[in-house]
């Protein structure tokens, strides 16, 4: 679901302890959203459609992205957040996320640790709880789409998670499973981590 990119992202496969702060994206690397997407963008094409508004796409987050300009923002934000909330209850715990549970159970150290999604913050929250994972993570450092003025592959809402955790870009590792979230932490000066070369070590 996330469109691809041309820029070769920083990889690197240095051990957690080696950071101040840990930020992880939410679906596809510490939980997986009951979401159908298919239908969240035929939601938000009828946003479009019932304002007799010609959608510049069929991509869900390039529609997003164009809604400020059709002055539509809140209500795509509400059509796609309608799907993430009950999709952020009924989500399963992966691999990774029971990983960071577990440092909360006393696993082994962990970096202060923070989220960073281009879901909706409330549906970020509603996962963090749902999955026993407020423990692990810090509250304030919980970064949604809607958190700050823009979004991923935009670094400003990995920065602010970051900040958030009281940590610097240069000391920070960026985790995640797409190419979007890679750009994100490239562009922001942040390392960046696969889920998969995590769950290898």
């Amino acid at each position: 679901m996330t469109p691809g990119f041309d820029e070769e992202p920083v990889v690197s496969d240095s051990p957690l302890a080696g950071y101040d702060a840990v930020v992880y994206d939410l679906d596809g690397t510490l939980v997986e959203l009951a979401v159908d997407w298919d239908a969240v963008a035929d939601a938000v094409l009828d946003v479009y459609a019932e304002r007799a508004l010609i959608p510049p796409t069929e991509e869900l987050w390039k529609l997003l992205g164009a809604a400020d300009e059709y002055g539509i923002r809140a209500e795509v934000e509400e059509a796609i957040a309608l799907h993430e909330r009950p999709g952020a209850r009924e989500s399963a715990r992966l691999p990774l996320g029971d990983r960071l549970s577990e440092t909360a159970d006393g696993g082994g150290p962990h970096p202060p640790a923070g989220v960073c999604s281009l879901n909706c913050e409330e549906a970020c929250r509603i996962a963090v709880e749902t999955h026993g994972l407020d423990e692990a993570v810090v509250s304030d450092a919980i970064v949604g789409r809607d958190t700050v003025e823009s979004y991923k592959p935009d670094p400003e809402s990995l920065l602010a998670a970051i900040d958030r955790l009281g940590a610097a870009p240069e000391d920070a590792l960026f985790v995640g499973d797409s190419r979007s979230d890679a750009v994100t932490a490239e562009r922001g000066g942040v390392d960046f981590a696969w889920v998969s070369d995590l769950l290898a070590e």
